[in-house]
């Protein structure tokens, strides 16, 4: 029976003992592996949240070089068309010169075969801008002559669209006008997908020297985005917007969504 007892105590010694030691050295040990464990899942977060701003820039960077692309071939088409009429009617006015002004027609038949000259290379650098799969165009390119017709497709889509225009119309540089449209054409496109059935109105505002856009909408209508959640819909508007120097606003109201530009009509963006 004392064997026993004193077993007992010394078993009980021994457990103490052990556990005491497991305490005092296994703790620090498991803070220590607890702390590692959460700084490299940090590093981890981190690392996977650096990759995730690479791709997003990446895929910005691609959104913005395709909507540079798409720009530069509807300006193309802007320009060879003025310059096949500088062509003609330079043409035009060469065949009407006389005898006596032998040297005018030939600095007119100059400026004919530079007019002839830059008419190829545009359609050279037509070739590099358009994509494999990218149809050529059959229409001359939109301005804002055809935003009733918009609005009466947007009117069909569900979206009730008020058009507004305040001050005097002046005629527009071609590429001003066509901005202008592609601009009003991407904020109703919007707001046809994100905000079907919603009410939009359209000002536009001849202020001068510039042109003021506005769409505003009774629901939120995000900018469009691709699959790849790059705004492909707010960065052509930005580009378009950039190149003539103008100002663009986008953004949530507690109403709904609004849309604004501000296009220069003067300047050196225009000369």
């Amino acid at each position: 029976m004392g064997f026993n007892w004193a077993a007992t105590i010394l078993i009980g010694g021994i457990l103490s003992d052990y556990f005491f030691f497991a305490l005092l050295y296994g703790s620090p040990w498991m803070v220590g592996f607890i702390l590692r464990q959460r700084e490299r899942r940090i590093t981890e977060l981190a690392g996977e949240a650096t990759q995730l701003r690479e791709r997003q820039a990446e895929q910005e960077r691609r959104a913005i070089a395709n909507e540079r692309a798409r720009i530069a071939r509807e300006l193309h088409d802007i320009i060879s068309h003025s310059i096949s009429v500088i062509t003609i009617q330079t043409q035009a006015i060469r065949r009407r010169l006389g005898p006596d002004h032998a040297a005018e027609a030939d600095d007119l038949q100059a400026v004919e075969a530079t007019a002839r000259q830059a008419m190829a290379e545009m359609r050279r650098l037509l070739g590099v801008l358009r994509a494999d799969d990218d149809p050529v165009a059959l229409t001359p390119q939109p301005g804002l002559d055809q935003l009733p017709q918009l609005i009466a497709d947007t009117n069909a889509a569900g979206v009730a669209v008020q058009l507004h225009v305040e001050g005097d119309p002046v005629p527009l540089p071609p590429g001003v006008d066509l901005t202008a449209f592609r601009i009003l054409q991407e904020a109703l496109t919007n707001v046809r997908k994100h905000a079907p059935g919603a009410q939009a109105a359209v000002l536009i505002h001849y202020i001068g020297t510039s042109l003021e856009l506005r769409v505003d909408n009774d629901r939120a209508a995000p900018p469009d985005a691709d699959t790849n959640g790059v705004g492909q819909g707010l960065v052509g508007m930005r580009e378009r917007v950039g190149l003539y120097g103008g100002t663009l606003e986008v953004g949530h109201r507690p109403d709904g969504f609004t849309v604004a530009a501000s296009l220069p009509l003067t300047g050196p963006e225009l000369a």
